[in-house]
């Protein structure tokens, strides 16, 4: 690989939040160069498939000229788990196939029942215990003991079969220093999900994550990059109402609402420290991290209860301003309003949420067109009020993103569009009846873009 005269980074990506190093964009190009070359693989790669990019070193130096990059995709491709160029799997099933194609083809002829469901769940465990991975001290651990110290306990369907666990695996095997990695989709986005051709994407959190964890020790990572912003943005929470009852914020876009696993300040714990005195639970509603707007927070258990029920029967108004990005504004003034879309969390990389009329509960999202600009070159950016009228997560995002929605993206959104300076969603204002007094209270921040 010519690395040219750009510089390694001096440590490794963060995999779960990143922008793409010039070496892995660099490489990424050609690999995507390469895959469109290949007419034989067009139809399965047009339906839709990750990919992955490792550039390492062969020692630790850095020298630019010992620079190369290591290739792998997500699952099969063709059918197979190995392909020239690519690294191999982790564990090659098929070339181990024996006792799983025998075990398989007897669970597949049994009669449905409890003899059939243990015995394929003997099977799936004998599957993960043959995945071991190393990390970069040279370690080694299971995949079911890492999913043991986890919440779900079980590994997910396909774990150790992503991108990252593949190159890490191959890098670490063959003595390699991973110096920054990266992944992007290409083809067609999955059924409900929101992927877009050729963007790159962070690890996923459910399979992933876990694994990950192990191996990127004894590497030097990067602290993640969202952690100094979200620091900052706490700072600038300001309280625009108060009373006996109830407090109102204006949440800057980067702060979390409540609190997380990450040791960062939020609304809910800015406002343990400013009302020492005042009792949970606090947080009547959430806003997503990366938006803005009015939050109203509870002094006590009962108006927390009072205004949850406001919410639940739909009294409560709010009004959100966004910027949309499209390439087909035509299209986009024909959508009729609401969006009904039913939404439920992606089970195999939260906290991404997906479309699920089998699963999904119900979501609705009123909307109108305020503004329209034209940015050349057949973009436009397209000013939207949303009215939603039911609270899921990510609602707006997703109602915004997904094709069956107004299939464009709220700019600078880095979960389902392309991240900016800022995801361009504000919670503009807030109507809801005050549960003691009973006056109508209006809440409102500017939308500061």
């Amino acid at each position: 690989m010519d690395s040219g005269n750009t510089q390694p980074p001096s440590q490794f990506t963060y995999p779960f939040q990143y922008k793409p190093h010039p070496l892995c964009i660099r490489a990424a190009e050609e690999l995507k160069t390469y895959l469109r070359s290949r007419t034989d693989w067009s139809e399965e790669i047009s339906r839709g498939k990750m990919f992955g990019i490792l550039v390492v070193s062969g020692t630790t130096s850095h020298d630019s000229t010992d620079i190369t990059y290591l290739a792998a995709f997500s699952g099969l491709l063709d059918g197979r788990n190995t392909h020239q160029g690519f690294v191999p799997a982790v564990f090659d099933l098929q070339q181990q196939d024996e006792y799983f194609q025998t075990e398989d083809a007897i669970i597949s002829s049994m009669p449905d029942g409890e003899e059939k469901s243990e015995r394929s769940r003997r099977l799936q465990q004998w599957l993960f215990s043959q995945f071991n991975f190393l990390n970069a001290r040279g370690e080694t651990r299971g995949l079911l003991d890492i999913f043991d110290h986890e919440t779900c306990r079980i590994p997910p369907s396909g774990a150790g079969e992503c991108c990252a666990p593949k190159l890490l695996q191959y890098a670490y095997s063959h003595n390699l220093h991973p110096l920054c990695m990266a992944e992007f989709w290409l083809g067609a986005s999955p059924k409900g999900e929101i992927r877009r051709e050729g963007e790159y994407y962070p690890a996923c959190q459910s399979k992933c994550k876990p694994i990950l964890r192990h191996m990127l020790q004894g590497l030097d990572v990067e602290e993640n990059p969202l952690l100094p912003m979200m620091r900052e943005m706490s700072e600038r929470m300001k309280i625009i109402y108060d009373d006996p009852w109830i407090v109102a914020v204006d949440k800057p876009a980067g702060m979390l609402s409540v609190k997380g696993n990450v040791d960062v300040p939020s609304v809910e714990t800015k406002i343990q420290e400013t009302y020492p005195e005042i009792t949970g639970p606090l947080i009547v509603h959430r806003l997503d991290m990366d938006t803005s707007g009015v939050m109203i927070i509870a002094k006590n258990k009962d108006i927390h209860k009072a205004l949850q029920i406001q919410f639940y029967k739909h009294e409560i108004r709010k009004k959100y301003v966004a910027i949309l990005e499209t390439d087909d504004i035509d299209r986009l003034k024909t959508i009729p309003t609401p969006i009904t879309l039913p939404l439920c969390p992606s089970h195999t990389d939260r906290p991404r949420q997906m479309v699920s009329h089998e699963h999904g509960k119900e979501a609705i999202t009123e909307f109108e067109i305020a503004g329209t600009k034209d940015c050349g070159n057949g973009k436009n950016e397209v000013r939207i009020h949303f009215y939603p009228h039911t609270g899921r997560t990510h609602q707006l995002r997703v109602h915004s993103a997904h094709s069956l929605g107004l299939g464009s993206p709220i700019k600078g959104d880095r979960l389902y569009g392309k991240e900016s300076d800022r995801m361009y969603l504000h919670a503009e204002s807030i109507d809801f009846t005050h549960p003691i007094t009973g006056e109508h209270i209006h809440l409102e921040v500017p939308t500061p873009y």
